[in-house]
């Protein structure tokens, strides 16, 4: 067991000092030209992203999230005039949704909400029907007055992050959002994979390198802070996931043939390690991976910087060891990388012990 694996951590091991001015607010002027910290080795190299095709070998596999950004934030009134703001977390059938609800004072159930000047003024209603997924949830379940995923498309905003400080534009639209993004859900784009355009996909497929799709629509939740210093009392977030017949055969093959899985992103992680633990190919997880998870799955991690005291902070620090994370970390400060969404990337390869198979 590694020496990260066997000391026990509370969140302030995960903290760090970060320049506001390396939170990148713009992505880059190329999505393959953003910085890439190759930490995969004791060696760390600063490379530029477009290189990864040369740093990963015939036969590997790349396993994306292939989500895609919904425009989740819309702004509208209660009956008194109230101003308020929601953030559609999921939709369900029968034109209903899960929201976040920014408001002052919360309307009472059955409530009406009049959403962009409402639906007699070429918006839309929503009806507060209960909290959700139980009468003490913190978001809220509301019935909407037409169908939600074309309801957001006209009326609904790119839900940037909160710590990007510009109200989005047609740029945000375009660029915070993968070049293969198929399965509308998500509230925030699997950050890791806005560095992948075309040309750098036909790169890794001359390099004879596999490609796989898994789905998780990331909530929300990605953005909640850990309030606890026993991060063992953290309640992850809930977000949704599924890993099609056919990934799950190109993993096992590229497993057969000696080749890396590897994961675009600390939500692909989430998602493939959730099948892998849970035996279930889709549904909800809750998983929360920290240092001493026994990896099933995963062999190489692409991300980029995250949040200080985060799950994935926790997450990355499980897969590449603490100390070699918080040492990556320091680099990236020193060299003035970019952080967080819009910011640059890493190349981790697993150092913790993978689980045994039975």
């Amino acid at each position: 067991m590694s020496a990260s694996a066997s000391r026990s951590f509370t969140l302030s091991d995960f903290d760090f000092e970060l320049p506001p001015e390396l939170i990148a607010q713009h992505p880059a002027a190329e999505r393959s030209g953003s910085r890439l910290l190759d930490g995969s080795s004791p060696a760390v190299v600063d490379r530029i992203f477009r290189e990864l095709p040369n740093l990963l070998n015939p036969g590997d596999l790349l396993v994306f999230n292939d989500t895609k950004v919904i425009k989740a934030r819309i702004f509208g009134e209660k009956a008194t005039g109230g101003k308020l703001e929601l953030l559609i977390e999921r939709v369900l059938p029968g034109h209903q949704v899960v929201a976040h609800m920014k408001v002052s004072k919360k309307p009472l159930v059955g409530g009406k909400m009049f959403m962009m000047g409402g639906a007699q003024n070429g918006g839309f209603d929503a009806t507060l029907l209960g909290r959700w997924p139980d009468e003490n949830g913190q978001l809220f379940h509301l019935q909407l007055s037409d169908e939600p995923h074309a309801l957001m498309e006209k009326h609904g905003h790119v839900p940037l992050p909160p710590y990007i400080e510009h109200t989005d534009t047609a740029e945000d639209a375009q660029r915070y959002q993968t070049v293969f993004a198929r399965a509308p859900g998500a509230v925030a784009a699997p950050t890791a994979a806005l560095h992948f355009d075309e040309a750098l996909l036909a790169a890794l497929d001359t390099r004879g390198v596999q490609r796989a799709s898994v789905t998780l629509h990331v909530g929300a939740g990605t953005f909640q802070p850990v309030k606890t210093e026993n991060i063992a009392e953290h309640t992850m977030h809930s977000e949704w996931y599924e890993v099609p017949q056919a990934t799950q055969q190109a993993i096992a093959a590229c497993k057969a043939r000696g080749g890396q899985v590897v994961a675009v992103g600390t939500t692909t992680v989430r998602t493939l390690e959730s099948w892998a633990q849970f035996n279930q190919a889709s549904g909800d997880t809750q998983i929360f991976i920290t240092p001493g998870f026994a990896f099933k799955v995963v062999d190489r991690l692409i991300t980029n910087f995250h949040l200080p005291k985060s799950t994935l902070m926790m997450l990355v620090s499980a897969f590449a060891g603490y100390d070699h994370i918080m040492g990556l970390y320091r680099h990236a400060i020193a060299q003035k990388y970019r952080f967080f969404s819009y910011g640059d990337a890493m190349l981790l390869t697993r150092t913790a012990p993978a689980a045994q198979s039975n």
